[in-house]
Parts: structure tokens; C-alpha cells; sequence
């Protein structure tokens, strides 16, 4: 736990007026019983969704994105993990127990949906595409969902099965070349769980993906960080973050009340550098509220200033399309060195929402000229992410 003088000192000036909390209070009998009623409709909804999806498979054949194995683990016999092999790798050849001898780097990737939503799938094309183009195996993790997991069950199932993972000698697993990425929720929980004993030092490197890094500030306060573009037509234009509407149902189901908000294993923000993985690339979306959190963190590790909450992410100009700031403005993009070997890397991705990256945008969006942009940026940082982890955390050794 942080020195909580100094955690109470930063929470001051980062504020600016705004709301904080850092105890969470009691949910009033009208919230706690109108959230129960909206999360068990969208569970529901979304549960005969998934349905639909598998049915539609059984009469057209699965394509290229489906994972090549799924496989569970006694400790979590309920959790699902998919496993995606690069085109050069043959699967037969981890294939009954058998120990495989081909050492891939490994990317372990964990899904959003607010902790309450959201199964391994919801990445499958991500993960199949990464893999390919970058020759890793890739491997989906689930964890349980809210509100019967609430904070920190999902962090020990990450916990758990990244263990499994990592000594599952049937998988191509190089060990000292592991890292781990997560989308917003997901993200939170890949950084709380590095920090656990079990698993520090044995993940080299980080991406998280328009994390939820931070409980402290307030969510108004937050939604006024990132910046809005009128100029843009369709929904990125909109005068409000669609996240708004969802975020008090996603507290409800992960939070209890006495919970602090600065507990590292709850906000990473707050962990000590020494407890996360040594190289982080995070990555945020300009038309996000989560984006200026992501900001704040990458500054902080990188011994930079940390800007305050009053000072909005990205610019006003519009980006041309599947244009991304890949140098020369560090509002966008940089990288660092500390003196401890660390390295930091910052990519803010402009005009774009949050789950730019992800299929479920586009039924919430209906803009297809928005989806076009986000299809061409999700490539290229996928060819970043790659890049940088193959030419500094996870390069392989001569």
C-alpha cells in the first residue's frame, strides 16, 4: 500500500476541484436494486447474442479467426482459454501432451466488457491477426464476471491460469519472452495481476490497451479530460462518452463499499514501478474518457510530469484518415528509458473511441465511416505493438 499522505496530496492537485473518493460508500437501495435489474437483462441480452453466434457455426464453416486449440485447467475447469499458433508452427506438434519444441514468444491477452461482460472470444480476430503477422502463439484468458466475481476474484483467475499457461509444457512456450496485453477492463486486470508474487518477474512487458487505471478521480471529471471533436461526423461527434451510461452499473458490479480506490491491486496506478512488468506500452484513444488515466500513468512511470485533470488529451485538429502521430508530438506518442533498464512507451491513437479496436464498436456506432478509420489504425498498432516487443522486451537473444 502507498504512503497514503502522499496519495492523499496527489488525488488533491490532480482533482482541480473535481469529485474524488477514496473509500467507496454504500450503493443507496434504488441504485443497488435498479443496476441488478439492468445487469441481468444485458447479461441476458447479450448471453442469447453469444448463442446466436455459435449456432450460426454450426452451418457455416468457422473462419480463419477461430483459435486452434481450447483447452481449460482444473483450477478454473470453467474458464476457457484459446490459443492461436503462427502460420509457421504446426500445431501437431503440441499436440497430446506431447512437449513441444519450437519456442514462440508468447502474448497472454485478456478482454473488456467492465468486468461484468465480454468472453475470450470478443478478441479472436485481434489475437489471429497479431499472431500471424508477428510469428507469437497468443493466448485468450477469461476470468470471472461480475457481479458473482466481484473485486479481486477476476485478478486471482488471471492469476491462475497464467500460471497454468506458463508451465503447460504441451504449449511453445518461451519463458523468458512472455508478455501480456488487456482492453480496459482487461487491462486493469493483466497490471494487478503482474503485481502478485506468483507472477512478478516472469512477465516482461505490458500493453494495456485504453485502461481503467485509476478509481480515485471522479467519472465527470474524467469525461472532461478527453477531447471532443465536433468537427467529426457520425458518433464520434457526440457531446457526451458513451461510456457515461455505463460505468455507474460496472462499479456496482465490481466494487464494495469500504473498498479503497487507491489499492494498486484496484487502481495500478497507484503500484509501485518495481511491481509492475519492467516495459509497459500503453496505448489510448483520444475520444475516450479513460484516455487522460493512461496518460497520467505512462507519465508517471516515465518520471515525466503528470499532467492534471484539467488539461484535455490529444488536440483539436482532426487526424486524416488511418493516420496515426507516430513521432514528433509527444501529446501522441514517445518512449523512455529509465535508469533501472524500464522502458515506457505512450501511443495515443487520434479519433478514435474507446474499443476502436474491438468488433462490438461497431453495432453501438452504426458509423461506417468511423469503422473504416478504425479498421486501417487497428492494423498499425498492431504492426507497433509487434515491433517493439520484438526489438526490445521480447527480442530474441543472438
Amino acid at each position: 500500500m502507498p504512503d497514503l499522505r502522499k496519495v492523499g496530496a496527489e488525488i488533491q492537485t490532480a482533482a482541480v476541484g473535481e469529485s474524488t473518493r477514496l473509500i467507496i460508500s454504500p450503493w443507496t437501495f434504488f441504485s443497488r436494486i435498479k443496476y441488478f435489474i439492468l445487469a441481468f437483462f444485458w447479461k441476458a441480452l447479450l448471453k442469447s447474442e453469444l448463442y446466436h453466434s455459435e449456432l450460426k457455426k454450426i452451418f457455416n464453416p468457422p473462419g480463419e479467426k477461430e483459435p486452434d486449440k481450447v483447452k481449460t485447467y482444473p483450477v478454473r475447469k470453467s474458464l476457457k482459454i484459446r490459443i492461436f499458433f503462427p502460420p509457421s508452427y504446426d500445431p501437431a506438434a503440441c499436440s497430446n501432451g506431447e512437449t513441444a519444441q519450437t519456442k514462440l514468444p508468447t502474448l497472454l491477452t485478456c478482454h473488456g466488457g467492465g468486468f461484468m461482460v465480454g468472453q475470450a472470444h470478443d478478441n479472436d480476430a485481434w489475437n489471429r491477426a497479431f499472431a500471424k503477422r508477428h510469428g507469437f502463439l497468443v493466448v485468450a484468458l477469461d476470468y470471472t464476471k461480475t457481479p458473482h466475481g466481484p473485486f479481486p476474484t477476476a485478478i486471482h483467475d488471471i492469476e491462475a491460469l497464467v500460471s497454468c499457461v506458463l508451465s503447460d509444457p504441451s504449449l511453445p512456450i518461451d519463458t523468458a519472452r512472455v508478455a501480456v496485453a488487456g482492453w480496459s477492463a482487461g487491462a486493469n486486470l493483466v497490471l494487478a495481476a503482474s503485481q502478485l508474487p506468483s507472477l512478478r518477474g516472469r512477465i516482461r512487458a505490458a500493453i494495456p490497451f485504453y485502461p481503467l487505471v485509476d478509481f480515485v478521480p471522479g467519472y465527470e471529471a474524467k469525461a472532461k479530460g478527453r477531447r471532443y471533436k465536433p468537427a467529426l461526423s457520425g458518433f464520434r461527434a457526440n457531446e457526451d462518452d458513451f461510456l457515461l451510461r455505463m460505468i455507474g452499473l460496472f462499479d456496482w458490479g465490481y466494487l464494495r463499499p469500504g473498498q479503497r480506490c487507491d489499492d494498486p491491486l484496484l487502481s495500478p496506478y497507484y503500484a509501485s514501478p518495481g511491481d509492475l512488468p519492467p516495459n509497459i506500452f500503453l496505448i489510448g484513444c483520444e475520444l475516450d474518457m479513460l484516455a487522460h488515466e493512461a496518460w497520467r500513468m505512462a507519465c508517471k512511470l516515465a518520471g515525466k510530469r503528470v499532467p492534471a485533470l484539467d488539461e484535455a488529451v490529444g488536440r483539436e485538429e482532426v487526424a486524416g484518415k488511418g493516420e496515426l502521430i507516430t513521432e514528433g508530438d509527444e501529446r501522441f506518442t514517445w518512449e523512455d528509458a529509465t535508469e533501472n533498464g524500464s522502458r515506457y512507451r505512450w501511443l495515443l491513437v487520434p479519433d478514435m473511441v474507446h474499443g476502436f479496436d474491438h468488433g462490438t464498436i461497431e453495432g453501438i456506432a452504426k458509423d461506417p465511416v468511423m469503422m473504416e478509420d478504425a479498421r486501417i489504425k487497428t492494423a498499425k498498432v498492431i504492426g507497433l505493438i509487434g515491433e517493439w516487443l520484438l526489438s526490445g522486451p521480447l527480442k530474441a537473444e543472438s
